[in-house]
C-alpha cells in the first residue's frame, strides 16, 4: 500500500472524493485560523517595545508585568472555555453552519472592539475584547470537528478534519511572523502594534461570510426530522444521485444510528444529559476525550505558543527581532510537520501510534533543552551568538516541535470529532472544547510564574508529563482511523484491549458490509426491514 492509497470500509465512487467535500471542510476548518493566529501573536505583541510603551509597562516591576501579560493572554481561554459550553445550545437549535456564523460574528465583534484600546483608554476594551473573541473561537471550536467529521467519507475522514488544525497552523505562522514583520518595517508607536490586533479580523470575516455557502450537515438535519433536505445535502456533498447505492447505504446507517438513539430516550436537549449520567459506558468516553486536552497541554505547547519570547530567551537568544524572528521558524516547522501529518500520516498511520511516537520524541528532546540550561545556564551568561551547545539545544526545541506537530497538535481534536454516537457528539465536543480551553487558561495564566520559580525545571516537568501521556494512550485509546462513525461504538468496548480493537471491529464490518450491499442491491432490503442486530445475527 502507497501513502495515498485509501483504505475503504465499503467499494466507494471515485466522486465522492470530490472538491466539494474539499472546500466545505477547509471552510469550516478555517474557524482555526482564529484560535492559531492569536495563540501566535499575542505573546510576541506584548513583547513589542511599542506595547509596553503605550501602556506603561515601565513603570511597573517584574512581577506586576507577568501579571498583566498573563490576565491579556488567559481571558481570552476563559472566554473560549464558555463559549465551548454555548455552543452546544446553538449547536443543537440552529445546526452546525449558523451556530458557526454567529460565533464568527462574535468573534468579530471582540477583535473589534480590542482596536479601541489605548494608553489613555487603558486595557479594558483589550480585556472585553479577548472575552468576546475568546466566546466566539470557543464555540467555534466546538462545531468546526463536528462539521467536517460528519460530512466526510471515512476512508479520508481524518484528513478533512485536519483540516481544522491546518488552519491552526497557518493562523499560528501568520501570527508568529507579524510582529517580525512590524518590528522590522513600521516605526515604534501605536500603529506598529494595533495592526496585529487588526489581522484578526481576516479569518474571522472570512468565515463569517463562507458560511452561508456551507451546507447543513446531513446527519443533523437527519436527527430534526429534515429528511429531504439532509439526502439532498448529502447528494450535494459526495456527487452522487439518490439512487445510487452508496447514498442508500450512508442513509441507511444514519436511520439506523438514529433509531438506537431513539430506543435509547430520544433526541431532546437534556438527552444526551441524561444518557451521560446514566450510562458508565459514555462517562467513560468522555473522560477519555477530554483528557486527551490535558496531555496536550502536557506537551508544553502552549506555554511555548503564547510566551515563545519567554521561552528563547531561556535558552540564550537575546534582542527583541532575533527572539521574534527564532519564534517565526518555530511557527514555521509546525505548519510543515502539520501538513505532512494531514496529507502522509493520519490516515495511513493513524492515531494511536502517532501520539506515542510523537509523546516519547518530544519527551527526549524537552530533557536535552533543559539539561542544556541546567548546565550553561545562559541567562547568568549572555553573549551575542549562541555557542555550539546553545544551536544544538535550539536544533533539539525544533525537533520538538516536528515531533509535536503531527502527532499531539492535531490528534485530540481528530480523535473527540469522530468517536461519541450521535446522540451525544454535540456535548461531547462541547465537554472536550471546554478541557481544551480550561487546560490552555491554566497554561497561558501560570506560565510566567512557573519560569520564574521552576527555571529549567519546567522542560523537565512537561518532558515527564510526556512519558506519562505515553502510558494512558498505550493501554487506553483504541484506533479509530477508516472506521465509520456508526461504528465507532464498538471500539470502546471495555472488554476488547486498546491495542486490539481496530482490528476486531474491523473485521466484524467487513462482514456485515456483505450482508448489507447484497440486501440493498436485490432489492429485498428497505428501511427499517432489517436491524442492524439482525445483520450482525446473519454474519
Amino acid at each position: 500500500m502507497g501513502l495515498f492509497t485509501k483504505v475503504e470500509d465499503r467499494p466507494t465512487p471515485p466522486s465522492v472524493y470530490n472538491w466539494r467535500v474539499y472546500a466545505c471542510s477547509m471552510l469550516a476548518g478555517s474557524a482555526a485560523i482564529m484560535i492559531g493566529y492569536d495563540s501566535a501573536f499575542i505573546g510576541t505583541t506584548l513583547a513589542l517595545p511599542s506595547f509596553k510603551d503605550e501602556f506603561h509597562f515601565n513603570t511597573l516591576s517584574t512581577s506586576a508585568i507577568n501579571l498583566l501579560s498573563a490576565n491579556i493572554v488567559s481571558c481570552y481561554q476563559a472566554g473560549a472555555f464558555f463559549g465551548a459550553i454555548f455552543a452546544y445550545v446553538a449547536a443543537f437549535s440552529m445546526g452546525r453552519t449558523s451556530g458557526m456564523t454567529v460565533f464568527s460574528a462574535i468573534f468579530t465583534l471582540g477583535a473589534g472592539l480590542m482596536l479601541g484600546a489605548n494608553g489613555d483608554r487603558g486595557l479594558g476594551l483589550i480585556y472585553a475584547g479577548r472575552v468576546l473573541a475568546g466566546i466566539g473561537v470557543g464555540g467555534a471550536s466546538n462545531l468546526a470537528p463536528i462539521y467536517i467529521s460528519e460530512i466526510s467519507p471515512p476512508a479520508i475522514r481524518g484528513r478533512l478534519v485536519c483540516m481544522f488544525e491546518l488552519g491552526w497552523q497557518i493562523g499560528g505562522l501568520v501570527g508568529f511572523w507579524i510582529n517580525y514583520g512590524v518590528s522590522l518595517h513600521v516605526k515604534p508607536g501605536r500603529p506598529q502594534w494595533i495592526i496585529p490586533f487588526a489581522v484578526q479580523l481576516i479569518p474571522s470575516g472570512m468565515l463569517f461570510v463562507g458560511s452561508f455557502w456551507l451546507r447543513e450537515s446531513p446527519r443533523w438535519l437527519m436527527t430534526k426530522g429534515k429528511r429531504e433536505q439532509a439526502i439532498k445535502n448529502l447528494c450535494w456533498i459526495r456527487e452522487l444521485p439518490e439512487d445510487e447505492i452508496y447514498i442508500k447505504e450512508e442513509v441507511y446507517a444514519i436511520d439506523q444510528n438514529i433509531e438506537r438513539q431513539m430506543q435509547a430516550g430520544g433526541l431532546g436537549f437534556w438527552q444526551p444529559f441524561k444518557i451521560l449520567a446514566s450510562n458508565k459506558a459514555i462517562q467513560w468516553r468522555f473522560f477519555l476525550g477530554g483528557s486527551l486536552f490535558f496531555w496536550q497541554n502536557a506537551t508544553g505547547i502552549n506555554a511555548i505558543n503564547y510566551y515563545s519570547p519567554t521561552v528563547f530567551k531561556s535558552i540564550g537568544i537575546t534582542g527583541t527581532n532575533t527572539s521574534l524572528f527564532t519564534t517565526g521558524l518555530f511557527g514555521v516547522v509546525k505548519t510543515v510537520f502539520t501538513i505532512v501529518y494531514l496529507v502522509f500520516l493520519v490516515d495511513q498511520f493513524g492515531r494511536r501510534r502517532l501520539l506515542m511516537i510523537g509523546a516519547i520524541g518530544g519527551s527526549l528532546c524537552l530533557w536535552y533543552v533543559g539539561g542544556y540550561i541546567a548546565a550553561a545556564d545562559p541567562a547568568a551568561h549572555p553573549t551575542k551568538s549562541l555557542p555550539p551547545s546553545g544551536v544544538s539545544a535550539v536544533f533539539f526545541f525544533y525537533l520538538w516541535t516536528a515531533f509535536y506537530s503531527p502527532t499531539w497538535n492535531p490528534t485530540p481534536w481528530v480523535l473527540n470529532s469522530e468517536m461519541f454516537d450521535q446522540n451525544v457528539r454535540t456535548l461531547a465536543q462541547a465537554f472536550a472544547a471546554a478541557n481544551n480551553w480550561l487546560w490552555n487558561f491554566l497554561i497561558a495564566r501560570f506560565t510566567p510564574q512557573m519560569f520564574a520559580s521552576m527555571g529549567y525545571g519546567v522542560y523537565f516537568f512537561f518532558a515527564s508529563l510526556l512519558i506519562c501521556s505515553t502510558i494512558f494512550v498505550y493501554f487506553l485509546i483504541p484506533e479509530t482511523k477508516n472506521i465509520p462513525l456508526e461504528g465507532i461504538d464498538r471500539l470502546f468496548d471495555r472488554r476488547l484491549k486498546a491495542s486490539q480493537a481496530h482490528a476486531i471491529v474491523w473485521r466484524e464490518l467487513s462482514e456485515e458490509e456483505e450482508v448489507l450491499r447484497v440486501g440493498l442491491t436485490s432489492g429485498n432490503l428497505e428501511k427499517d426491514t432489517l436491524t442492524v442486530e439482525q445483520v450482525e445475527q446473519r454474519v
